[in-house]
């Protein structure tokens, strides 16, 4: 299994926060700044152009997607909808010697409305997760309450990922066969001017505002080690993240130009800016990212009420709790941590409670990886079988290190009651202890170099100069571990 030896950054993405250059307030941005109300007949967000059979009532929400006042009629879509002549795709088989892609014309630069959290869609189909039905067709009547999602597709495969810096040199190039991915969401009435967009999946569009969001909250940290470029990670979270496919296929088909392909970026980002938002800067340095941050909260609480759970292979479903609950606080709305019981997350039903080979009293475990996965931390290395080394591998590569710092960020914001899986606190603590009294019951076996640290400097740094006066705070006594139980996989007791 790869180890990450260095940590890439270009463009000065990684320089110390005193050397960035000055940032005004996030408010006059042009990210942060809409364009007023207006009748238009066409509106266009990251080269998508919707264009309507007459001018229509439209805006934009803070974090600039657009708003139109319906029901209305979408006439045109650009780039078009519609088969390719030809497919010129270079498409390569993985490690696991599979892929979910194939040669097929059908459709390039789709759009859909995704109605419930699945594995299909409408939006290219050399992914193997098409399905021609869910593709809309034009004219489309948009009915309100309703989020018409349109893409733009890659021409041709490889291509370089927008995040690439933070991958590993194998994964630079990706195999993702979107391009850019624009949200138009249609509502009744028009919302108010400090409204965040409402979910994009599902019918129920809840209105959130800016003015609601408890900027006290946000614990005022001292930079530690260094900071990133801000914004260098503000981008990263500037456009939506179509997280609506529950399936690893997602990996090769979600926009290069939006967000990352895999969970531990995924997870590495949302810990990076959660760690950002709690520094001792100017609350107008980091509004921006507070917002974005929360944007990425509503939209997954909206997939998890239509069905969405994160909980796919070793490592493709990190980062996506955190963001819910990190929604609810700032604005102040616990309904937002109201998920229902299908939305299960990575974090938890990776993390349980039980006694390990060498001591260790808070267990790992991977769940779904071709095919279900046994608990192996319980057996000695030597009784180790081929799928029990490979979980392995995914522990020491994939997960708790991308996972350390949205775990300190609830700690500050006194979140570990609500997250509702100690396990997972403990887990971290497990990863991240210094010093280890483990050391003489490993035997032939070492502690892995990897533990005690992260892909991340910066979150390693906050981690080390901060864990320590961390608030305490009541914990959420509920121990439970993800089992497979015949056939279906479920909660059942882990007592501590």
């Amino acid at each position: 299994m790869k180890t990450v030896s260095a940590y890439f950054l270009s463009l000065l993405v990684l320089i110390p926060y005193s050397c960035t250059k000055p940032a005004g307030s996030a408010n006059t941005d042009s990210h942060n700044q809409p364009n007023k109300v207006a009748l238009r007949q066409e509106v266009s967000q990251y080269g998508i152009t919707w264009t309507f059979d007459k001018p229509t009532q439209t805006g934009q929400f803070i974090t600039g997607d657009w708003w139109v006042v319906g029901p209305v009629r979408v006439v045109k879509i650009s780039p078009a909808p519609g088969p390719a002549k030809v497919d010129t795709s270079a498409i390569k088989i993985n490690h696991w010697n599979d892929t979910s892609l194939k040669k097929d014309t059908a459709m390039r630069n789709g759009s859909m409305i995704v109605l419930k959290a699945g594995y299909t869609q409408g939006y290219d189909s050399r992914s193997g997760s098409f399905r021609q039905h869910d593709a809309i067709t034009l004219p489309l009547d948009l009915a309100t309450d309703r989020s018409l999602i349109s893409s733009i597709s890659n021409t041709t495969l490889p291509v370089d990922h927008f995040n690439k810096d933070l991958m590993w040199d194998n994964e630079k190039k990706s195999q993702v066969v979107m391009k850019a991915a624009a949200v138009l969401t249609c509502l009744a009435q028009e919302p108010p001017a400090d409204a965040f967009r409402p979910p994009y999946a599902g019918t129920d569009k809840p209105i959130f505002r800016a003015r609601d969001i408890q900027w006290d909250l946000l614990p005022r940290l001292q930079p530690a080690g260094e900071v990133p470029f801000w914004e260098a990670i503000e981008r990263y979270f500037q456009r939506p993240w179509i997280d609506h496919i529950m399936s690893w296929s997602q990996q090769e088909l979600v926009p290069n130009e939006n967000q990352p392909p895999y969970g531990r970026e995924y997870a590495r980002l949302v810990s990076m800016s959660s760690l950002m938002v709690l520094l001792d800067v100017p609350r107008e340095r980091k509004e921006k990212l507070t917002i974005e941050l929360i944007q990425r909260g509503i939209d997954l609480y909206g997939i998890a009420q239509v069905g969405g759970y994160w909980n796919e292979g070793g490592g493709h479903s990190s980062g996506r709790k955190w963001p819910i609950l990190f929604a609810s606080l700032m604005l102040d709305n616990p309904a937002l941590a109201q998920l229902p019981e299908t939305a299960v997350f990575h974090e938890d039903t990776q993390t349980y409670y039980g006694k390990g080979w060498f001591g260790q009293t808070v267990l790992w475990q991977m769940i779904i990886h071709h095919g279900n996965r046994e608990p192996y931390e319980e057996k000695q290395p030597e009784q180790w079988e081929k799928w029990d080394k490979t979980s392995e591998g995914y522990r020491t590569c994939c997960n708790a290190s991308a996972w350390t710092g949205t775990a300190l960020a609830a700690r500050y914001m006194k979140a570990i009651k609500l997250w509702n899986h100690d396990a997972h606190f403990d887990y971290i603590e497990r990863w991240m202890r210094e010093d280890d009294p483990y050391a003489s019951a490993r035997g032939t076996y070492p502690r892995p170099k990897a533990e005690t640290t992260t892909f991340d400097p910066f979150v390693t740094a906050m981690w080390r100069a901060h864990r320590a006066q961390a608030p305490e705070q009541e914990r959420a006594g509920n121990p439970r571990k993800w089992a497979l139980q015949g056939k279906k996989w479920g909660w059942v007791s882990n007592p501590k």
